[in-house]
């Protein structure tokens, strides 16, 4: 008897413990879950969003209106000159392509030198070296100081240090006028940069070469494979992406060239040495031409932000392949 009532309740539909909702319900439901979800997205990104485009959107885009100007930067005056801003620069302004000539050579021979000395510290770093620990704070430290300060060290080190040097020992390359002639002037920024910026870069190959798997360094070795075999073979592509995170940042560093620039030769002598960031905060702020200056800004964005997009599609393109 009970077997059979078993075999009506099962046989019966199940009736469901809540209330089934109706269409309207349903889309009230979703609605006020979207609206919830999107106050949240609002309450944790809004304040970033908001900062963001406090700091960087606005005088983005402020600039870019002011570079078709030519304001002063101080009255209220703003007279719209359209594109004569632009065509100065490519046809009048000679100090404006010397600079911009001179920042392409000073960030070709920025990022050769940073990223080889970094990645052969790097190398250097990561042997079993009983001085390995206190090789990578030594190297490391110049990045700590700011480039203002690291940039009038050196300038006491060109002109007063390598002369005593070059009084006691009579060595020629330390009596060198190092900041007070184009050509070494140029060479000594690179030197300061280099010396500042290749322990950064030798961070980041040190943690793309503790990735390398060693099992494959041991099989190379046994199969007859020298060491410069098995770096370029098995070290190189396996730290590829590395490699592009490094050129990308010694690239917009070494564009954007201000502090060291400043502090180390202030441009001279006789503007010889005057990078671009320098030239344009001289335009803007020394001799008041905002609107030039922000044309100038505008142009050096657009080629900072074309060549790295470029550099970085063409290195993803390259890891892909290897």
């Amino acid at each position: 008897m009970n077997s059979q009532n078993n075999i009506e309740k099962i046989g019966e539909p199940a009736l469901s413990p809540h209330k089934k909702l109706n269409s309207k319900e349903s889309v009230s439901l979703n609605r006020k879950k979207k609206w919830k979800d999107a106050g949240l997205f609002s309450l944790f990104v809004g304040p970033v969003f908001l900062t963001f485009a406090v700091i960087v959107l606005i005088p983005f885009f402020t600039g870019v209106y002011y570079s078709f100007t030519d304001w002063n930067g101080v009255t209220g005056n703003v007279s719209w000159v359209g594109l004569d801003n632009f065509k100065y620069l490519f046809t009048e302004d000679k100090q404006f392509q010397a600079s911009f000539l001179l920042t392409i050579k000073y960030t070709v021979v920025t990022i050769i030198l940073t990223n080889g000395i970094g990645f052969g510290l790097a190398l250097l770093v990561t042997q079993m070296l009983k001085t390995s620990n206190i090789l990578r704070t030594v190297f490391f430290m110049p990045n700590l100081l700011g480039g203002l300060l690291l940039g009038f060290i050196w300038q006491f080190i060109f002109v007063k240090g390598f002369a005593s040097i070059g009084q006691i020992t009579g060595i020629p390359l330390f009596n060198l006028a190092w900041l007070g002639d184009q050509h070494t002037a140029f060479w000594g920024i690179v030197i300061v940069s280099v010396w500042q910026g290749a322990g950064y870069i030798m961070i980041i190959y040190i943690a793309a070469l503790q990735n390398v798997p060693q099992e494959l360094i041991e099989a190379a070795k046994i199969d007859g494979a020298n060491r410069w075999e098995i770096l370029r073979n098995i070290t190189m592509p396996l730290v590829a992406p590395a490699v592009t995170i490094c050129l990308f940042l010694t690239i917009s560093s070494s564009f954007k060239v201000f502090d060291v620039n400043l502090s180390l030769t202030n441009g001279g002598p006789f503007k010889s040495t005057e990078m671009l960031a320098l030239n344009i905060y001289t335009e803007a702020f020394v001799n008041n031409r905002y609107g030039l200056g922000e044309a100038k800004a505008l142009i050096f964005f657009i080629v900072v932000a074309a060549i790295s997009i470029i550099q970085v599609t063409y290195n993803k393109k390259k890891e892909v392949e290897s």
